[in-house]
């Protein structure tokens, strides 16, 4: 019996689980579905974005429908139009093996006399925004009075973006004795107040500690002066080659701005908030989805339904005005079992508000320096040739290569490398040769640049994300590897293909002599001292001394690609140029 089918699901859903890859079922999903297979209670669980939520009502809700009545039995309400597709999308392939399961999607944007008609023709469940799905109520166009289960998911999103008197109308026209489930990431008053009105006596569950953010999730935040952010926020993307990020905004003037100036400079980036058209961010999405754009530049409301697996790194540019806003942030990555960084962006005067985050979302921020000019350089340099190690080589070169070598004639194998990997190099070098140190001087921003100076080294090792490792794998590995104390590693920043991390300088000669001749899985590992000792990448020690989380392999596979070239300027062109040139000062 396998772990899905001690949940109780039925064979055609096996069957759709098989189909997508599912092995194991999430926490909510074991805590959920058999709650809601086995009874007509309501339901309030309280989980993170990510932690597969969908399927933690969508297989009971296909699995308790009757598929041979044509009448609308289910809603579900989401707060966005990217959420209800998605949902939409995901109850479809869940319902693949239910023969006569129709799923339509409402929302705002498109035609709602073809909603309609769609609904006409028999929809045993509809996912909706509120505003559409009032519109059509209002209209006669949709009949919820039957239903038997109405699912509010990402009920704290919906609330923040003002839907609580369109709920309270939608509800208004349900069934008494329906049940309702409810899936909230936070527990906002206004959450427990729609809990309290509509449902009767809830069973609840929660994945986690309420408000409390995702274990797979390193919290960093960076001090620097506020004339500085941008510049700090392109070191940090130059410190991350594969880089994979949503960018947040408080305003949409700046979120545009951001936007532009990351395009401008050379990065593949676009802006999502509201003054964009539907068309615009279904533009947007759809390269950000596809890495198009590796660098999506956010507000709050425009980022809400979010649901890509594969971020690698949330930067909060500006920190919101609401603490639970930063835990939906935060939530937008380390999903799905991976891990994930979120970085945060603050001057001097914002430590105080690290503090209040820290004690809702009970985990410690660690404190870091925005990375040397030097150290970007090396990273690249690595990068570099990594890539050019794992490049496939595409046959129809052999047709030039008779002129190239011709070019080539002379140069040897150790100046034809060095002159390859100077194309890069030299670029970066020449950009931050000359730049001044971003870092704001404070008691927090220093505490793990200090440790350099305390007889701190840094190390290069040559396995990185695509040999399964992230920064918590990684740690575990060594530390385990070398007998080496909890507190020994520090410091370790993964990359695609290769890693960093900090001893204590008594422990180097252990070390190098250990990785002198040592291999896992038939392949060398090389562990060499980096030629940037201070450098400051990665996690480690935190704020308070330490790290209070250990963590698990990442699913193997390169999580992301190198930054291309090109870029979306407000999200409707994605044509891009090289890194300008021009005077690059700094933004903001």
């Amino acid at each position: 019996m396998t772990k899905f089918e001690a949940l109780g699901l039925n064979k055609a859903l096996l069957n759709a689980v098989t189909d997508m890859g599912f092995e194991s079922p999430s926490e909510v999903q074991e805590k959920a579905i058999p709650i809601l297979l086995d009874s007509e209670s309501d339901l309030v669980a309280l989980a993170q974005t990510g932690t597969g939520k969908t399927a933690a009502f969508g297989f009971p809700l296909i699995q308790k429908l009757d598929h041979n009545s044509r009448t609308t039995q289910g809603l579900i309400l989401s707060p966005t139009r990217e959420l209800c597709l998605q949902i939409t999308s995901e109850m479809q392939a869940y319902s693949k093996y239910a023969n006569g399961l129709s799923t339509v999607a409402i929302y705002g944007g498109a035609s709602i006399t073809e909603q309609a008609r769609q609904i006409k023709r028999g929809a045993q469940i509809v996912v909706a925004t509120p505003g559409r799905m009032k519109d059509m109520i209002g209209r006669g166009l949709v009949d919820i009075s039957k239903i038997d289960y109405c699912v509010l998911d990402e009920a704290d999103e919906m609330l923040n973006m003002g839907f609580y008197e369109d709920i309270k109308e939608i509800l208004s026209n349900t069934p008494q004795d329906k049940s309702t489930w409810l899936f909230s990431a936070t527990m906002p008053k206004e959450v427990a107040t729609i809990a309290k009105k509509f449902m009767h006596n809830p069973i609840e569950i929660t994945v986690g500690a309420k408000n409390a953010g995702t274990n797979n999730v390193q919290h960093e935040y960076y001090v620097v002066s506020g004339r500085d952010r941008y510049p700090a926020l392109k070191r940090l993307a130059d410190a991350n080659p594969d880089i994979f990020s949503v960018v947040f905004c408080r305003t949409k003037r700046d979120t545009q701005r951001v936007a532009e100036k990351l395009i401008e400079d050379g990065y593949n980036a676009g802006a999502l908030h509201g003054d964009l058209s539907q068309n615009q961010r279904d533009l947007v999405m759809n390269a950000f989805r596809k890495k198009q754009i590796q660098m999506l530049v956010a507000t709050d409301v425009a980022a809400r339904g979010i649901d890509v697996d594969d971020v690698t790194h949330v930067i909060n540019y500006q920190l919101p005005d609401e603490i639970e806003t930063y835990t939906h942030r935060s939530g937008r990555t380390g999903r799905a079992g991976k891990s994930g960084i979120s970085m945060v962006i603050i001057t001097k005067s914002e430590l105080r508000k690290i503090r209040s985050i820290e004690k809702i979302i009970q985990q410690s921020f660690i404190s870091k320096s925005i990375p040397t000019g030097i150290e970007i350089c090396e990273i690249q340099l690595y990068h570099l040739a990594s890539k050019i190690k794992d490049t496939k080589i595409n046959k129809d070169v052999e047709n030039y290569l008779p002129a190239i070598n011709e070019v080539l004639e002379g140069i040897d194998r150790d100046e034809l490398i060095k002159k390859i990997v100077s194309v890069e190099f030299t670029r970066f070098s020449n950009y931050y040769n000359k730049t001044k140190d971003l870092n704001s001087s404070s008691d927090h921003s220093s505490s793990a640049s200090s440790a350099s100076s305390n007889g701190s080294v840094r190390y290069f090792i040559n396995v990185g994300e695509k040999d399964g490792y992230d920064w918590m794998s990684l740690k575990d590995f060594l530390r385990d590897t070398l007998g080496l104390g909890k507190e020994d590693i520090y410091k370790v920043d993964t990359k695609d293909s290769f890693s960093f991390f900090n001893t204590d300088e008594v422990h180097t000669e252990s070390i190098l002599s250990f990785f002198t001749d040592f291999k896992l899985e038939g392949r060398f590992i090389n562990v060499e001292i980096s030629k940037n000792p201070g450098g400051d990448g990665g996690g480690g020690r935190g704020r308070k001394g330490k790290s209070k989380r250990r963590g698990k392999e990442r699913d193997k596979g390169n999580r992301g690609k190198r930054r291309d070239r090109g870029a979306s300027k407000g999200g409707s062109n994605f044509s891009g140029k090289r890194r300008s040139k021009k005077n690059r000062s700094d933004f903001f």
